[in-house]
């Protein structure tokens, strides 16, 4: 197994040196990292370039997607992955903390068969304090999310092999071959296409080979949370029907 993780980060300066520091915390250090700098105008690419200079847990790579979009950089990412010789790729964000076990709990879930794998999405804690109802309500939010997909039109089709699971992108493994496969991250920008629920939705037509974990997880950032307000979260989660005049949020 040649595992690479994926980060697509866009002026992420303030938030990605602790993705980074987080990796390298990791149990199981076997793996590669592709940073993908989607146009960023601020330090983003000197903050991975200094970390690659100092970590030897693993090799670091910083590539360049002009084209704007989560998916875009995502997709980017994952193919500079599979043409450098990833088996596997996990992708997190550059606003999360996967938790310290998340490398080895990927490959754990690889290892029992499936070819694509997510787990929870928890608050982080360590932004900013967070008010009790943002600590509880981002996992509500997310399997308020994860219900409305599963009856949503747009998930329904009789030729999908197994049942819509709900898989954010910042916590989702695959294997480089069903990647391919499946035609992977569709290339658009997050305030166009939730890239996470599509690639679900394409794997689902290929294979039922994928499942969540509970051990698989990443702490994710609440500042949309805390910009949006509780209503316009679930909005912008249900297929964009809120859309912020600002989606980038810093």
């Amino acid at each position: 197994m040649r595992l690479w993780v994926v980060i697509p980060a866009f002026d992420e300066e303030r938030s990605v040196g602790a993705t980074l520091r987080r990796l390298a915390e990791q149990t199981d250090t076997a793996f590669s990292l592709v940073v993908v700098d989607n146009g960023s105008t601020d330090g983003t690419a000197r903050v991975v370039k200094e970390f690659a200079a100092e970590t030897t847990a693993f090799d670091v790579r910083i590539v360049h997607e002009p084209e704007k979009g989560t998916g875009a950089a995502a997709d980017t990412g994952v193919r500079h992955a599979i043409a450098a010789g990833a088996t596997h790729i996990a992708r997190t964000d550059a606003d999360c903390l996967p938790h310290r076990g998340w490398v080895a709990a990927v490959k754990r879930a690889f290892g029992d068969g499936l070819e694509m794998v997510s787990g929870p999405l928890l608050p982080r804690t360590d932004e900013f304090p967070l008010k009790f109802w943002e600590r509880r309500l981002l996992p509500a939010v997310i399997d308020v999310a994860a219900l409305f997909g599963r009856f949503r039109p747009g998930n329904q089709d009789p030729l999908f092999l197994g049942p819509y699971v709900m898989m954010p992108g910042c916590n989702v493994a695959i294997t480089a071959g069903l990647y391919e496969r499946s035609g992977g991250f569709p290339r658009t920008r997050i305030e166009d296409v939730h890239e996470d629920r599509a690639l679900v939705n394409r794997v689902r037509y290929v294979t039922d080979a994928y499942g969540l974990r509970e051990d698989v997880v990443v702490y994710g950032s609440v500042r949309r949370l805390r910009a949006f307000g509780l209503v316009r979260t679930l909005g912008w989660y249900a297929d964009h029907r809120y859309k912020p005049d600002i989606v980038d949020i810093r």
